[in-house]
């Protein structure tokens, strides 16, 4: 996959953390950190809008009296319970 260079800033409480991450040996570079942390917010993102999808199908379906706030607030309590949040 073609690489675009990109100049960043962070602040110095995540110069930080990105430094004790490269610490641990886990990445030759920053560069590679920052490439899965993205990669992670990517499938974040796409999980939310999954759910969200399934949440608006159940409102409009009629089958549920909860709004899609309401019920995933529902779903991250029942996640918080179950250890998983």
């Amino acid at each position: 996959m073609p690489m675009v260079k990109k100049s960043i800033t962070v602040t110095d409480q995540q110069e930080s953390w990105i430094q004790a991450q490269m610490a641990t040996g886990q990445y030759a570079t920053d560069s590679e950190l920052i490439r899965e942390a993205l990669r992670e917010k990517e499938m974040r993102t796409a999980e939310i809008e999954y759910i969200r999808a399934k949440l608006i199908r159940a409102e409009q379906s009629g089958f549920v009296d909860k709004t899609p706030e309401e019920m995933l607030e529902g779903f991250k309590e029942k996640a918080r319970q179950d250890g998983k949040l």
